[in-house]
């Protein structure tokens, strides 16, 4: 075995690197049973062979004191020969300026490495260049790629509206799509073992398949996991691997066959940047990753894991992945706390060749074409609906998505705006007519927030932001004596529209919806329907006169502008029923407990309730909890998460059955 080779299996293999990079040959000499003459002569020999003349240089108990130690020394003359060697396989007639501008050396150090690597036979020079020989090829072989892994799990919400439609990595770029031309670039390096991990709109991804023979690898925690999640679902699969995101624009192939060294993907930021920097040594081995800084090489696109480093770093996926808190974990994090162990190097790529688009105003500014046709249909309405070119609809992010829809915040002619985009399976949810007729009703009440435009068939609707507008706060005490205030005027007006919210209907409406998915998961799903309709039947035998309704009247819903003005927004569900209705729902959508009910009660009748009312209230209370239970559901089974939400619903519907059902035992 040649010298340096094994100074390689040393240091990755037997994992004996001491901490200021100082190496004992006594502690060698331990480790391995080897006599203590064999490491001088191993010393002896690097220094003569590589001819590296150390100032202060010197031996002492079996110990080498230098501020670089041999042993790394010589790792780094190992990775660039085999980058070396790497070069002259992809560009055998290649010049030795170009060796040094691709290697990032000096010209004396190149020349220095082709006279080394031709005294050890990994290359013979020819009449055109240079030569790989079959211990060259043989050098190359243990550091060829085995695969690469794409991330494209997340939503990218950052990039709404066009992640509304697909997701980012599907985003085209000068008609391109960013993902294709990623495996392109990896097929043309040889790299044809790929792996995506999909998460968000999976389905869009399968073409893939079919087209590049890839393999898709579904991550179910994508919505409340970062990368870290992605990266340990596929940890068997990490060996010499390239980790890439899905959604950069990478101008120049910066892929191979073969790889010498872990490394991660930098550009120069010259400003001020939020985003994670990195310090190296003069071997480019990161020493310290910080968030935030200025003039400073900052990690973004692609990396790539040596399976030394992929064995090292496999055991901390597992651990950190199972530790809580760590939901919001990027893997990079296990790589921040082990720097001292996980050996990673910058890989300076030039800021003309990788693109990471945080936003489509930045995607405009390299693709013009988005300045005048996104291809997108939110944008393509705005466009028309208030006479704007595309690239004069800016400012756009994404707004904290509803339980139904999902909206995006945009300006456009010095104003902002809010865009409604129905969410997936909300068309049998919801009649948009209805809607559209319950907010030309309200219009002169001036009641709801301002509509610039809705369509009955989409479902689209843009509507006035008013900004520094906050929710009304539920557990305020003036917040939720305003809102009931307004709801009384509201109901008081006596509003009228041709359709009913017939709670009746709805629910099996839900119910026919869940047993076509098979959600309706409930084990005591019938008795608790059969005591639905026993309420039901109650209410209808009241003959309560109705009003229009908003049914959907809750904190999220009520705005309080900076004017001190409250406004009720977001009708979609609102139809004719009891006024009480609205105040049952305002209640368990922020979880009331029995007495907060209670107290809202009176305080939207400004009175004591009669026992009638009561029933009324509480029969709303259950029969809601059951509707948005049934409706959580559904929506769970076409992707939607809530969380709990479903659980204290249902739980609703059963306690406030038996609250009904006490009251009348103490009135009979």
């Amino acid at each position: 075995m040649e010298i340096v080779n094994l100074l390689y299996y040393l240091i990755y293999e037997a994992d004996i690197i001491l901490q200021n990079r100082i190496l004992s040959l006594i502690k060698l000499m331990n480790y391995f049973n080897f006599p203590l003459a064999f490491y001088q002569k191993i010393v002896y020999d690097v220094h003569k062979s590589t001819k590296l003349y150390f100032f202060e240089h010197i031996f002492m108990k079996g110990v080498i004191i230098d501020h670089i130690s041999w042993f790394n020394f010589a790792l780094i003359i190992m990775i660039n020969t085999i980058e070396l060697c790497r070069n002259i396989f992809e560009e055998p007639e290649i010049s030795q300026r170009k060796l040094a501008n691709i290697m990032d050396i000096s010209l004396g150090k190149v020349n220095a490495l082709l006279k080394d690597s031709i005294e050890k036979e990994y290359i013979v020079k020819t009449e055109t260049g240079y030569c790989l020989t079959e211990q060259g090829t043989k050098l190359l072989s243990d550091h060829k790629v085995d695969n690469a892994i794409i991330m494209a799990a997340g939503f990218g919400s950052r990039f709404v509206p066009l992640t509304f439609e697909n997701p980012k990595g599907l985003v085209e770029v000068f008609g391109e799509r960013m993902i294709e031309r990623l495996i392109l670039q990896l097929h043309t390096a040889g790299i044809t073992d790929i792996t995506i991990v999909v998460g968000y709109l999976k389905e869009k991804f399968e073409y893939l398949i079919d087209k590049y023979n890839v393999t898709l690898v579904y991550n179910s925690e994508y919505r409340t996991k970062n990368n870290l999640s992605t990266l340990h679902l596929v940890k068997d699969k990490l060996k010499n691997t390239y980790i890439l995101p899905s959604d950069n624009w990478i101008r120049d192939n910066i892929f191979h066959k073969y790889e010498s060294k872990s490394w991660y993907s930098c550009v120069m930021a010259e400003d001020i940047t939020k985003e994670w920097c990195v310090t190296a040594n003069k071997q480019k081995r990161i020493t310290d990753i910080t968030i935030g800084g200025k003039s400073s090489q900052i990690m973004c696109g692609p990396v790539y894991f040596t399976k030394e480093f992929s064995q090292k770093i496999i055991p901390y996926l597992e651990e950190y992945y199972l530790r809580p808190g760590t939901e919001d974990y990027y893997w990079e994090n296990i790589l921040i706390d082990h720097l001292d162990e996980l050996d990673m190097y910058v890989n300076s790529i030039g800021n003309d060749v990788l693109y990471e688009f945080d936003n489509l105003e930045e995607l405009r500014q390299f693709d013009v074409s988005y300045q005048v046709n996104s291809k997108n249909k939110a944008l393509s309405c705005i466009s028309k609906i208030l006479n704007v070119p595309e690239n004069e609809i800016t400012n756009i992010r994404c707004l904290k998505a509803g339980m139904t829809n999902k909206s995006f915040l945009f300006s456009a002619k010095g104003e902002s705006f809010i865009f409604r985009i129905p969410g997936p399976g909300t068309e049998k949810l919801i009649n948009r007519k209805e809607e559209k007729e319950v907010y030309e009703t309200i219009a002169p009440l001036k009641l709801s927030d301002k509509i610039f435009y809705f369509s009955a068939e989409t479902g689209y609707k843009i509507s006035k932001y008013y900004d520094g507008a906050i929710n009304s706060d539920p557990h305020n005490p003036e917040h939720i004596k305003r809102s009931m205030d307004l709801l009384r005027n509201f109901h008081s007006s006596r509003l009228k529209v041709s359709h009913s919210f017939d709670l009746y209907e709805r629910i099996h409406f839900y119910e026919n919806l869940c047993r076509e998915n098979h959600c309706l998961n409930f084990y005591d799903y019938d008795v608790v329907k059969e005591h639905m309709m026993q309420l039901l039947s109650s209410i209808e035998k009241m003959n309560v006169p109705q009003v229009l309704c908003h049914v959907d009247a809750n904190c999220d819903n009520l705005l309080l502008l900076p004017n001190n003005k409250l406004k009720l927004i977001d009708w979609e569900y609102a139809g004719m029923n009891d006024p009480l209705l609205d105040i049952s729902m305002y209640a368990i959508y922020v979880y009331f407990t029995e007495k907060e009910c209670d107290d809202l009660l009176k305080l939207y009748l400004d009175r004591e309730p009669s026992t009638e009312e009561i029933i009324r209230y509480y029969s709303y209370i259950a029969l809601g909890g059951f509707l948005w239970s049934l409706w959580s559901l559904y929506k769970g089974s076409q992707g939607e998460e809530f969380g709990e939400y479903t659980l204290i619903m249902y739980r609703y519907a059963k306690t406030y059955y038996k609250k009904i059902r006490l009251i009348e035992e103490t009135e009979s």
